[in-house]
């Protein structure tokens, strides 16, 4: 069998900007990711233990190359310090234990932050290329295409309604969930050749390279709940860790992330300072038209011209949905939409639905308090409804 990973720049550019960002600001951090499936499977994820330890001991004896870390160098927002750490890098074994719990797979990374976070998308990668090699290969490609080709041809004929404006822009963001890495370039230069005047960019820096493309991404949840245990007030997570980011990229990566403590309480921090310097905000969770109406609003609020700001979808989009978006919002901002699962992983199949968040940070507790039921992942009850009670939210 080949191996899933074939090189550390295939993972979402995200990884590398929150990483630069935590190693010159917080270095010493300490963290915690665990993995969790929140569907039901074929098979027990179990099955793949042995399987998993193998594909990780290979991610561990990788390393960059020349040519991987001179194009991260020429991505101007990348520090030449950043890349000579990037050069002595490599993925440590002891920090990342793989066992079976029953029927479940238990992935837990810990230790230093800037040594384990980067484990996160490679983890869940491997899981899901080894969970679809279980099926029929060519029935699962066969159809694959078909449906790529209904996205194109649904797109095609978007091409034919009144211009709107701003423009209707689609990335990749299918890495962690796809069903293959073969099928996940494959993809991706499809929809490059058929539809450049559409598709703008992706989140894997290994195709963005290859393929001559845009990378795309800034931030995750994980960076701000990181900011949740580094010693400011709790209340001031947010604002500290948006600052951190203006300081680190200075006007570059613009795109704040709404939903790690829900949109209102994000709204209370993203004040006229913030507004300002960042570009725009990304939606990753609870009702896109709820959430864009909000952020219209708040600039609104803030006498800033909305057609100057961004806004970009990301939670389990498909191309409908998008277009859906566009129509709705594209008179009055700039958008983009990131689509995953629906671009990397339609095959017929049911996806896993697997995540690997981060659960503690320097010994304590952290959590996403997100605009959808079901996405929080803290086993910590009394964090929780401190975290709650900080920033006002009601339990749904």
């Amino acid at each position: 069998m080949t191996h899933v990973i074939h090189s550390l720049l295939e993972t979402d550019l995200y990884k590398f900007t929150m990483w630069q960002t935590m190693l010159h600001r917080h270095p010493q951090t300490q963290a915690e990711y665990s993995f969790l499936c929140r569907n039901e499977t074929v098979f027990p994820l179990a099955e793949l233990l042995h399987e998993v330890e193998r594909e990780i001991d290979h991610l561990c004896s990788l390393s960059f190359s020349l040519g991987e870390l001179a194009y991260l160098k020429g991505l101007r927002f990348i520090k030449s310090d950043f890349v000579d750490f990037l050069r002595l890098f490599r993925f440590q074994r002891e920090f990342i234990s793989v066992s079976a719990e029953g029927q479940d797979l238990r992935i837990v990374a810990s230790g230093p932050q800037v040594h384990v976070m980067g484990f996160e998308i490679f983890v869940l990668a491997i899981v899901n290329e080894l969970y679809f090699r279980r099926f029929d290969q060519s029935a699962a490609r066969t159809e694959g295409r078909r449906r790529l080709q209904h996205k194109i041809a649904q797109l095609r004929a978007f091409g034919d309604e009144p211009p709107r404006a701003h423009p209707f822009e689609v990335f990749d963001f299918g890495v962690r969930r796809r069903f293959s890495g073969d099928w996940h370039r494959e993809v991706v230069a499809t929809l490059k050749r058929e539809l450049p005047q559409y598709f703008k960019g992706t989140s894997n820096v290994l195709l963005a390279r290859d393929l001559d493309l845009v990378p795309i991404g800034t931030m995750a949840h994980e960076y701000l709940q990181s900011y949740q245990a580094t010693g400011v007030r709790l209340r001031d997570h947010q604002k500290a860790a948006l600052e951190d980011w203006v300081q680190e990229y200075r006007g570059d990566l613009g795109v704040a992330l709404t939903d790690v403590v829900g949109m209102d309480a994000f709204l209370a921090d993203f004040d006229l300072y913030f507004a300002k310097l960042f570009d725009g905000l990304r939606h990753d969770s609870g009702d896109p038209y709820v959430w864009g109406e909000k952020a219209l609003a708040h600039y609104a609020k803030l006498r800033i011209d909305a057609h100057t700001k961004r806004l970009v979808f990301s939670d389990g989009l498909d191309v409908p949905a998008a277009l859906a978006l566009y129509r709705h919002y594209a008179d009055r901002t700039q958008l983009g939409f990131g689509i995953g699962t629906n671009l990397s992983n339609d095959m017929g199949l049911t996806p896993l639905h697997i995540v690997m968040k981060l659960t503690l940070c320097n010994g304590q507790p952290v959590a996403k308090l997100s605009d959808s039921p079901g996405k929080t992942m803290c086993d910590d009850q009394t964090f929780l409804a401190y975290l709650r009670q900080v920033f006002n939210i009601v339990p749904v």
